[in-house]
């Protein structure tokens, strides 16, 4: 869990300092929408009657989102030069998207259901995360 958690912090600190328009405030807000997230999926698990499988799960999760992150920071300040700000911002949203069916698989395989549940799981999570950090970003 400890990795996992260093991890994901090295990818927040490492956009906030190679990304122009991610600030203090953006680390602070994905800070708080992964407690959202994590407390989601823990939520799942002791409802589904699986807590004993809450740290395996929560490490899983953090670290599949740092590696994630990680990949959406590289592509941001590795490719822009090259390929230009739309297409790379393209390729940050479709990584964020394919999160949720990596953490659907996650979060399936912990609760012992089918892949498909954990999609749905997966997907509730990230829209509530993404209407959390919705409201609180301000408009550029």
């Amino acid at each position: 869990m400890y990795l996992s958690t260093a991890l994901w912090l090295f990818a927040i600190f490492a956009a906030a300092a190679l990304i122009e328009n991610f600030g203090v405030r953006d680390v602070w807000i994905a800070i708080v929408s992964l407690v959202i997230g994590v407390s989601c999926y823990v939520g799942v698990l002791l409802v589904a009657g699986h807590s004993s499988r809450a740290l395996q799960t929560a490490s899983a999760i953090i670290g599949c989102g740092a590696l994630i992150s990680l990949a959406q920071v590289a592509d941001l300040v590795l490719f822009t030069p090259f390929l230009g700000a739309a297409l790379t911002d393209l390729v940050a949203w479709l990584l964020l998207f394919w999160s949720v069916p990596v953490k659907g698989h996650i979060i399936a395989r912990a609760i012992g259901s089918h892949w498909y549940a954990g999609i749905v799981i997966a997907m509730a999570i990230f829209l509530l995360q993404f209407t959390f950090t919705s409201a609180v970003t301000p408009e550029p």
